[in-house]
């Protein structure tokens, strides 16, 4: 899993080049950022690099193809279980992370979710994270650094990710085969996140967007507004994506009675006209 699949956050990736480069690997490391950006696809590329025959993360000797397989051995991950990662999560890791490593240098531990330690939990880890056996290597991913608690972030490398430019992201989507107009307003609704882009333009929500939107604009009673929200009442996913075009509508109508013509919905932009004169002439 190469670096090159990080699209964005250039520095971020530089910075862990430089620490491969000079084989300084901290103990613990904490990759920060907004959801969807490639956190967890940076961490398992960075171990890609550091376990690679060749150092850099080839993609075809053994290491790299069974990292890409989610096979390795020597590599763990740990998500939370239901709301929080629990005790005995942390206890059945620490006993992996005893044992001796095979095909690798050390072991390695992703955990995916480092703001949902609770505090029994987090206390667990706290000494696994000051004095890994054998060398281990933990890095822990995050959306909400402010909720990690603070004893594990105080023992880790903090990594910062950023939200991916929309250039970037409708490139992506492009090469994998989305037509270049749904392209463009996914990565404009997908607020820098590259997992909610490749979400949006993988089913028919964006097509469906103009209908949604017309039979929002026209609700005008409470009957109508439940009526409305009973199509998605057994979706929830649906109905906070519904949700987010809603607002990014309104955002966009307000733009536009500003004077300005940069929309995110910049295929509907004769609706967006109508309705907010019909609200401008209120």
């Amino acid at each position: 899993m190469s670096f090159d699949r990080i699209k964005g956050n250039a520095g971020s990736v530089a910075a862990m080049k430089r620490i491969l480069g000079s084989r300084r690997i901290a103990h613990a490391y904490l990759f920060a950022g907004p959801d969807g950006v490639g956190k967890k696809l940076a961490a398992i590329a960075f171990v890609q690099s550091l376990f690679c025959s060749t150092g850099n993360g080839c993609g075809v000797c053994p290491s790299c193809r069974k990292i890409a397989a989610g096979s390795h051995p020597a590599i763990h991950t740990l998500e939370p279980a239901g709301q929080f990662i629990k005790i005995d999560q942390v206890r059945e890791l620490q006993k992996e992370l005893g044992y001796r490593p095979y095909e690798a240098p050390r072991k390695v531990c992703i955990i995916d979710g480092a703001d949902r330690f609770n505090p029994s939990s987090g206390n667990a880890l706290l000494k696994t994270l000051e004095e890994p056996p054998g060398d281990a290597l933990l890095i822990l991913t995050t959306s909400a650094v402010d909720s990690v608690l603070q004893t594990i972030r105080s023992r880790c490398q903090l990594l910062w990710f950023s939200s991916v430019p929309v250039d970037e992201i409708t490139a992506l989507l492009v090469d994998r085969g989305c037509n270049p107009a749904d392209a463009a307003v996914a990565a404009a609704l997908a607020d820098g996140s590259v997992a909610r882009a490749l979400s949006l333009s993988s089913d028919d929500t964006i097509s469906t967007r103009a209908e949604i939107m017309e039979k929002a604009c026209s609700l005008d009673n409470y009957s109508a507004i439940f009526a409305f929200g009973e199509r998605f009442d057994k979706e929830r996913e649906k109905a906070v994506t519904a949700l987010d075009f809603i607002i990014s509508f309104w955002r966009d109508m307000l733009t536009l009675s500003s004077g300005s013509p940069n929309t995110v919905n910049s295929d509907m932009t004769a609706l967006l006209a109508r309705e907010a004169r019909k609200r401008n002439s209120r």
